[in-house]
């Protein structure tokens, strides 16, 4: 559905780009880690997907849940060296737009659905 667009190929350049983000971050007293950030943030806008297409099909919707765990799966791989650190409120700006970007993804390939 959305792994195999372009658009998915040009989120994965952004992190990319910006990954000296998540190089040398320190943090003070924040328990969270950047794995808990990014699932955290992804749920939140994946909810707003399904909110959102409140006539998705159920198999639309289980589709949809397959590839945000691609998604997260691509993140631990591109982040296998920080994922357990503490997470920056830098790196937390970070997520969230690119969470954002993801649903926007999402709203564009469930707008092309056939209806």
């Amino acid at each position: 559905m959305v792994t195999d667009t372009e658009g998915y190929v040009h989120i994965i350049e952004y992190l990319t780009e910006h990954l000296s983000l998540f190089e040398n971050a320190t943090c003070q007293g924040n328990a969270e880690s950047v794995m808990e950030v990014i699932e955290q943030e992804l749920s939140e806008q994946i909810i707003l997907v399904c909110s959102q297409n409140d006539d998705l099909t159920f198999n639309q919707r289980n589709m949809i849940i397959r590839e945000v765990d691609s998604i997260v799966y691509d993140l631990e791989e591109i982040l296998s060296a920080v994922v357990n650190n503490a997470v920056s409120e830098k790196q937390k700006t970070f997520i969230k737009e690119f969470a954002t970007l993801i649903k926007n993804l999402f709203d564009t390939e469930i707008h092309n659905l056939p209806h």
